[in-house]
């Protein structure tokens, strides 16, 4: 995946406009570089690939960080994808910045360095499922970065990336099993941002296919917890920020799953 359409899109519209994580959750943020110990003189040492990458570029027009663990570099679709995301998102900023330094000089307005900093992290390792999130935030002029989220889902049996409505009947039957719960869960976390008090146009529930849908697991062996990660402007206004549903997969939830990738679910307990 990633996805393709939240990603791609992406690179227009996010840069057009996170604080990155670290490199998942830690322990990936220590791997590096190391070397097989030689069982004997006669044999040469051999490296072994790092699996996490973290990249980081600093000039007097951007700077540029992107990061994913070793979970993901560990299999070479996901490495594959992730590095050319990684250098498109690069080129893309850097052009977009010297673009904008370009029209800084010729209209005489003063230039901010653009930035873009992407984390990608492990919401969960299952076997059959590598399934990750990304926070990003971007800054390309203005009055304030913008931030967002991302996901990718990685089905290791078939050696492919998925959206997660995929695993589903259909994403319309995805949507309305889930409706009922995300408004609730959206409107309560409203509540606590805005002391009870509405404000136009971000009043109403969103549809939940606008978030970023990542499938999670607290035992490690199937699906068993679904959450929504919602930029800002999409449930509320920028000074809100970001919003986080996380809805457990219940019998109904568990109807709508395709019948394939039902061995991959299990209901929350």
């Amino acid at each position: 995946m990633m996805t393709r359409k939240t990603l791609l899109t992406g690179l227009a519209l996010v840069l057009a406009g996170c604080s990155s994580q670290s490199p998942a959750a830690g322990e990936e943020a220590r791997d590096g570089p190391t070397t097989a110990a030689s069982a004997s003189p006669a044999k040469e040492k051999t490296a072994i690939p790092v699996t996490a990458r973290a990249e980081a570029v600093s000039t007097d027009s951007y700077s540029f960080s992107y990061s994913y663990p070793s979970a993901a570099g560990v299999i070479p679709g996901v490495k594959e994808w992730l590095d050319a995301d990684l250098a498109a998102r690069k080129s893309y900023i850097a052009d977009l910045a010297k673009e904008g330094r370009k029209a800084s000089q010729n209209d005489g307005f003063p230039f901010n360095p653009y930035d873009f900093e992407l984390g990608w992290d492990v919401v969960t390792d299952l076997p059959a499922w590598l399934s990750l999130s990304a926070s990003f935030s971007t800054y390309t002029g203005g009055a304030h970065p913008n931030h967002g989220f991302d996901a990718l889902l990685w089905d290791k049996r078939a050696g492919k990336m998925r959206e997660a409505t995929e695993l589903f009947q259909s994403e319309r039957a995805f949507s309305d099993v889930v409706r009922a719960d995300f408004c609730k869960a959206l409107d309560k976390e409203r509540a606590e941002k805005r002391d009870s008090q509405g404000i136009d146009g971000f009043d109403e529930c969103i549809e939940p296919t606008e978030a970023v849908i990542i499938l999670g697991s607290s035992n490690g062996k199937a699906f068993n917890r679904i959450g929504f990660l919602i930029a800002p402007y999409i449930a509320g206004p920028y000074v809100e920020g970001t919003y986080e549903v996380t809805l457990p997969v219940t019998e109904k939830v568990l109807s709508k799953v395709k019948a394939e990738f039902r061995p991959s679910f299990v209901v929350a307990k």
